[in-house]
């Protein structure tokens, strides 16, 4: 990164990424990008981070990633509740792995995790700059290719140039608006009231549905959240600000017959049923992750999480694309995958609102989800929606598992991108005999010990960021063969991708005998018991062999 002064009035600096919004998703980028080797700053116009615990969930994936980079100490011991809910139905969200269920953090804690994570990686946040205005370069006047953002800080103006910007600025998003990127979806038609209250005493109220509206209340260190939504009600337009405590006292009076408004109201906001989505996440130079990316209801706990894992999808693929180790179209990959995860999320936000804030014409519906969830089946599916467990992303093929069988149920067209799948390991509906790993994240596994070392844990391997190539061979008859192999498929790639051998855990979720090669991100991109197709798998993922191999 370096910087200059162009006139007396403008600072210019420049830097691989710019990207604009100091939230979970940009401060989580920012770390995944100075992990992967690319010079970044981070601008936001807030003085601070928040002081606003809106987003107070993490589910298990989002666990499971901050696992896999050696944060999760710095949360101390959150507490887990396994129970969730799908529409306000009581749902239980434990699948096989490491954190089941989700866990209680404030979102205060979660920004100042990694906001020192990506100071200490060497991130550069500028704090209290406000975005004005961006240009992207295509390079045809002889200027490096790149975007130039022009801000304005409390010292003056400053001017940007970094090779590509990523709006990460929240769902009223400057840097969308100023792409005038298409942004298809529903405006908000209903809404729920919140705020974080003290000095009020008022019995916990898990989604209670009565009379005259949606009523919510929990209590923790004594300070009560209340969330109400009274059945009929209209977005009311408040010229872009929030409500005030007199709106929300005055509406949690006519649904419960209670009165808080002797209470001391911490902050005050409210959430609306809008949902949007960007066409592409990708324009050009230009990505989007987060709430810049799609508009929903954080139902669920849902909208913090996606965001959190956007960013750490995208990370290591835009640093290797500055770092020159892998082709600009890599980053076509984070549009189809975080897209296709996006649209799902969506839609299954959008039948829970109707189950949450429809009025008495729903609750046949909700009977019946009821119903289903008894089924196993059902329960686990959506859990693996909820979670983030269930994603598997069209990783373009791979090995397939001699061992498969042949497809009994499941359709084959998951389309481009991802789906959400139930569970840990996949059943038997995997299409085409490909693999029951490929495409999903790696199973948080023990290693058994190798010449005369310890055993190992696979979420462990993962926190350098590069990839991993997992040979689960063991000490069977032939394996040293096949592990060296493997070992010579991988060397034009050792730069970026370091080779383990060991043989799993009896018992564990991984499969003996095979390999695996695991992105950055934890997703199995190839699989299979011999390197057939590996290096194919390793130059879509990790770029072209280093020179001279």
């Amino acid at each position: 990164m370096t910087t200059d002064q162009q006139d007396t009035d403008t600072a210019a600096l420049d830097t691989d990424v710019l990207v604009v919004g100091a939230g979970p998703t940009g401060l989580m980028l920012a770390a995944e990008l100075r992990l992967g080797g690319a010079e970044v700053v981070v601008v936001d116009q807030r003085p601070g981070p928040t002081t606003e615990s809106r987003a107070s969930t993490l589910h298990a994936r989002t666990m499971e990633i901050l696992d896999s980079r050696g944060l999760l100490d710095g949360l101390g011991t959150p507490p887990c509740e396994p129970r969730g809910h799908f529409g306000g139905v009581p749902l239980d969200l434990t699948l096989p792995g490491p954190y089941p269920g989700q866990w209680k953090v404030a979102q205060t804690r979660t920004e100042e995790l990694l906001e020192r994570r990506a100071a200490d990686l060497g991130a550069d946040l500028w704090r209290r700059h406000q975005l004005l205005s961006l240009t992207v370069r295509d390079g045809a006047d002889g200027a490096p290719e790149g975007v130039e953002a022009e801000t304005i800080g409390p010292y003056g103006p400053v001017r940007v140039r970094a090779r590509y910007l990523v709006g990460c600025d929240g769902e009223d998003s400057t840097v969308r608006r100023l792409v005038r990127a298409p942004f298809p979806g529903q405006d908000a038609r209903r809404e729920l009231l919140r705020a974080d209250v003290s000095g009020v005493s008022v019995a916990d109220r898990r989604f209670q549905r009565l009379r005259h509206g949606l009523a919510i209340a929990a209590t923790r260190d004594g300070v009560t959240r209340v969330m109400v939504h009274e059945f009929g009600r209209p977005v009311t337009e408040r010229g872009g600000g929030e409500p005030d405590f007199a709106e929300v006292t005055d509406v949690w009076k006519r649904v419960t017959g209670e009165d808080i408004s002797h209470g001391i109201p911490l902050w005050v906001n409210a959430f609306g049923d809008a949902n949007r989505q960007l066409a592409r996440y990708r324009h050009g130079r230009v990505l989007f992750a987060g709430d810049a990316a799609h508009r929903q209801m954080p139902s669920g706990g849902q909208a913090l999480n996606l965001g959190v894992q956007d960013a750490f999808n995208l990370g290591w693929k835009l640093a290797a694309v500055v770092r020159g180790s892998a082709p600009e179209g890599l980053l076509d990959t984070y549009d189809t995958e975080r897209h296709t995860v996006g649209r799902q999320v969506l839609a299954n936000i959008r039948a829970q609102v109707e189950l949450l804030l429809g009025g008495p014409e729903v609750e046949p519906t909700r009977a019946l989800l009821t119903e289903l969830l008894a089924v196993d089946g059902v329960r686990r599916h959506l859990a693996g929606m909820i979670s983030g467990l269930g994603i598997r992303y069209d990783v373009g093929g791979g090995a397939a598992d001699p061992d498969a069988p042949a497809d009994e149920g499941e359709p084959g067209g998951r389309g481009a991108g991802a789906a959400a799948v139930p569970g840990d390991v996949p059943h038997s509906g995997d299409p085409a005999g490909l693999h029951p790993l490929l495409g999903r994240r790696l199973p948080d596994a023990w290693l058994e010990p190798v010449a005369g070392g310890g055993r190992r844990r696979t979420t462990e391997l993962l926190r350098t960021g590069r990839g991993l190539l997992l040979s689960l061979a063991g000490n069977r008859a032939g394996a040293r063969a096949g592990t060296d192999a493997l070992r010579a498929a991988l060397a034009p790639w050792a730069d970026r991708v370091e080779f383990v051998a060991g043989p799993p855990e009896a018992g564990g979720p991984l499969p003996a005998g095979q390999a695996l090669l695991v992105r950055p991100d934890g997703h199995v991109a190839w699989a299979g018991p011999r390197p057939d197709g590996l290096s194919g798998a390793l130059t879509r993922w990790f770029g072209f062999p280093a020179a001279g191999d």
